[in-house]
């Protein structure tokens, strides 16, 4: 990476003809000298904090071509001396801080511009109309400026034109009956994929001619302009939409029946509307839609049950409408349903079916202000995945029902407005609730005072004539006492009965361990018997007494020292127990119990171990492990001191080994071993950055009594661990498959599972699979796909192998989204994994 200024050598390289100095930490500005280098034909520094502004010498480059200098935090004005360089096919300079405005001749000046790329400056005044002379032009994005007046550009030459993106600017005519006649000129484009208009405060209506467009137009975009008027119903000529954005305009009438033909479309939105009448069945001819957002008009009539065609539907939100009739079964049970279902505000009547309990999957869940009677369903506790649920005003009655236990995730929580009775389940109490509303109910009995229940700000129940008890915030009477001179005899002597008993039990305990230590020897012991023993004294003297500058790292039960043995010139990683800590000793044993019959290149070696006291007479235990010099995965994913980042193959490499090693344990040991702590931090990398998988002290041997007590404790790591352990299931195969699959999507997305992005149901895996097949490359790693960072120059990118390497990343992806998936039984097996990443590994070697 360079730093620093431009080096002033360049300038004397007069027949220079093409300078890169992309994605560096360039400062000081771009000098002037630059200007002497006249056979100049191809210039970028993109990415790169230069700051100042763009040198009027570089117009001496009569030869350029091409011109990149985007996110180099330039400012002022583009020199005309840029406009006279005749030349110019690409023009990008998107993410500064220009100021002034644009030739109204630009366009003579550069007829042969296919990319003219202008977006996120400061750019303002009119667009020239001269622009229709680019007749070459492929893209034109200027996107976030400060554009304004009327948009007059005829773009009806301009038949190679692939996107237009101008969304947030000021361009409008003063409501002129002709303000969007340039969608006219627009129906010559007949390569046109995308058109991005949004927030550009258009005012009028949308001509028919917009069903003229290009049916290769991909993208759609007229979200909050001031359009009004009926939506024409030849918007159902443009086929090849997969992405139409409509919100936030006036439009009046009803949603034509056409729209149904539009069968590519995976995202629809039409919210913010005034749209009147049913919403049309055809809509259910959408089989490919993932998101649908009708919210915030005045539809009426029923849901259409054709909406339980859409099998791909991931979020529906049909709120603050004016909707009837019963909630439809047939979208209840979408198992595609995980981000939200918004069903409020409308006069939605009828019980909540019982088919509610399939959205397991789902995260948001809003059926408030709507006319729903009846009990809450048992089954509502099969929405284990909840993270937001609102019942808010309704009609339902009845006790909330114990299965709703089952939804530990929610964190916020209104039932709010309805008849509901009984007393305030406990279970809530354990939820790790943000906020709870209760209020206006008919609940009776004791407030809780514990979890959401301890801080009055976070929680609701007023309105309940009938409850006492609780914080003294709330005001509510104190419940009646029971007459407890009746119990306090028989509880005295149940818990001296107790107390008996327990100490009895331990007695026995301590008798029978006694003996089994003399009659058989530890696992720990077993496992000295097999390397040549440490002393304490040896591992301290080895590490430097354990100093901070040779520790290494740290886990839950341990610490990792860097050191040397005596009479051995080899570094060796000394994993010491925190035997402090409750699990540790358990965590040793089951480590020396399974490298005690484990051998495989892909798992980490270990040297010896040492079990004895230190010099103050405390149990000391600890493992000696080969030195892995390339340090941990998980250093060189997020480490920000690194300056060198894994490549695509290094990657590959990396997973195929980690499969390899799960392979042998889950199919070749002589035991089936779980892993049970499979993350980034746990593999670590030789110097020639093979990768071995470490850390036992979570395993458990199937088929076997050995680490039972694991699997009833066994929490795991957030984010790596599957949902089923959190349910208190045993670990099994398919646990680990599952920890891979989420350390393959990090490994590929450069992104923690526990990232701040991921929440309100949205995780490392459902960022992933909502991601293909088409739009993969959102997610990649942007250091693997560098040259595909800027949309700008995505579209200019003519490197041959392109396609070929994205495909495989897709196809990795999608190895990670399938072993990650919720359903144990739905996920891959290992041996099928590591075959088709060394598939993946060929193709990219052959291309």
């Amino acid at each position: 990476m360079l730093v620093g200024s431009i080096p002033k050598e360049i300038g004397f390289l007069s027949k220079l003809v093409q300078l890169s100095l992309c994605d560096n930490n360039l400062t000081s500005g771009t000098p002037s000298f630059l200007g002497n280098i006249t056979f100049m034909e191809k210039f970028s520094v993109y990415e790169n904090p230069l700051g100042g502004s763009i040198p009027r010498a570089l117009g001496n480059w009569k030869n350029l071509r091409e011109f990149v200098s985007g996110e180099c935090s330039l400012h002022g004005s583009i020199p005309h001396s840029i406009y006279n360089l005749s030349l110019l096919t690409f023009l990008s300079s998107p993410g500064n801080q220009h100021t002034g405005s644009l030739p109204q001749a630009i366009g003579a000046m550069l007829p042969h511009l296919t990319v003219l790329v202008l977006r996120d400056n400061n750019l303002a005044g009119r667009l020239p109309p001269s622009i229709s002379n680019c007749s070459k032009l492929q893209l034109l994005d200027m996107g976030r400026n400060k554009f304004s007046g009327k948009l007059t550009i005829n773009f009806s030459k301009l038949r190679d034109l692939d996107a237009f993106i101008l969304d947030d600017n000021s361009l409008y005519g003063h409501g002129e009956a002709d303000e969007m006649k340039f969608i006219d000129s627009l129906n010559n484009c007949s390569q046109l994929r995308i058109l991005s208009l949004s927030y550009c405060n258009f005012q009028g209506v949308l001509p028919k001619s917009i069903g003229n467009l290009s049916d290769q137009l991909s993208s759609l975009y007229l979200l909050g302009n001031r359009l009004y008027g009926n939506l024409p119903s030849s918007i159902g000529n443009l086929v090849g939409l997969t992405r139409l954005s409509l919100g936030n305009n006036r439009f009046t009438g009803k949603i034509p029946s056409t729209i149904g033909m539009l069968q590519k479309l995976n995202g629809m939105g039409l919210f913010g509307n005034q749209f009147t009448g049913p919403i049309p069945d055809t809509i259910g001819n959408l089989s490919l839609l993932i998101e649908l957002f009708l919210d915030s008009n005045r539809l009426e009539g029923h849901i259409p049950l054709s909406l339980g065609n859409c099998h791909r539907l991931s979020l529906l939100n049909l709120n603050y409408n004016k909707l009837s009739g019963k909630i439809p079964k047939q979208i209840l049970q979408l198992p595609s349903l995980s981000i939200t279902l918004d069903l409020s505000e409308n006069m939605l009547s009828g019980s909540l079916p019982t088919e509610v309990g399939e959205l397991k999957m789902l995260s948001n869940l809003d059926l408030s202000y709507n006319r729903l009677s009846g009990t809450l369903p048992t089954s509502l506790g099969g929405c284990t995945s909840l993270s937001f649920l609102s019942l808010k005003d309704n009609l339902l009655q009845g006790m909330i029902p114990p299965s709703l236990s089952y939804l530990r995730g929610v964190v916020v929580l209104d039932l709010s407005g309805n008849n509901l009775s009984g007393q305030i389940p406990r279970f809530l109490e354990r939820f790790s609730l943000k906020y709870l509303n209760l209020s206006s109910n008919d609940f009776v009995g004791e407030v809780p005072v514990l979890g959401v229940f301890s801080n009055a700000s976070t929680f609701s129940v007023s309105g309940n004539y009938k409850l006492c008890g609780g914080l003294v915030e709330l005001g509510l009477p104190k419940c009646k006492e029971t007459k407890k001179h009746k119990k306090r005899f028989p509880v005295f002597v149940m818990c001296i009965l107790i107390s008996s008993a327990l100490f009895t039990i331990l007695c026995l305990l301590y008798v029978w361990h006694k003996k089994k230590s003399k009659s058989k020897p530890s696992q720990s012991l077993t496992m000295n018997e097999r390397f040549l023993k440490v002393s304490y004294n040896q591992l301290a003297r080895a590490a430097n007494g354990f100093s901070e500058a040779n520790l290494i790292g740290r886990g839950g039960f341990s610490s990792v020292y860097k050191g040397i043995l005596d009479n051995d010139d080899g570094f060796v990683a000394i994993k010491v127990l925190h035997l402090h800590i409750q699990g540790a000793y358990r965590s040793f044993d089951a480590e020396c119990e399974a490298w005690r019959s484990i051998r495989h290149r892909n798992l980490l070696k270990i040297l010896t171990s040492c079990s004895s006291v230190d010099f103050q007479g405390n149990d000391f235990k600890a493992l000696v492990y080969e030195y892995m010099p390339n340090g941990s995965l998980n250093d060189w994913l997020h480490s920000r001191t690194r300056t060198h980042r894994l490549d695509l193959i290094q990657r590959i490499k990396i997973l195929i080994d980690v499969a390899c090693a799960l392979d042998y344990l889950h199919n070749h040991c002589q035991t089936t071993i779980i892993h049970g702590d499979l993350k980034p931090s746990n593999i670590l990398l030789d110097e020639d950055m093979g990768a071995h998988v470490g850390d036992f002290g979570l395993s458990k041997f199937l088929g076997t009594d050995s680490n039972q007590s694991n699997s009833i404790r066994f929490r795991g790591t957030i984010g790596y661990a599957p949902p089923e352990y959190g349910l208190g299931s045993e670990m099994t195969c398919s646990g680990d498959v599952y920890s891979f699959g989420v350390l393959l999507l990090e490994v590929m997305t450069g992104k923690r599972p526990t990232d701040d992005m991921f929440n309100n149901g949205l995780s490392l895996h459902k960022f992933a699979s909502m991601s293909l097949p088409d739009h993969m490359t959102n997610v990649i790693d942007s250091d693997l796909i560098n040259y595909l960072q800027d949309d700008a120059i995505t579209m200019q990118t003519n490197t041959p192998n392109a396609p070929k390497t994205e495909e495989c990343m897709a196809l990795i992806v999608n190895i990670g989204v399938s072993c990650s998936v919720d359903s144990g039984p739905q996920r891959m097996n290992i041996i099928d994994v590591a075959s088709q990443l060394q598939k993946v590994m060929a193709a990219l070697q052959n291309v």
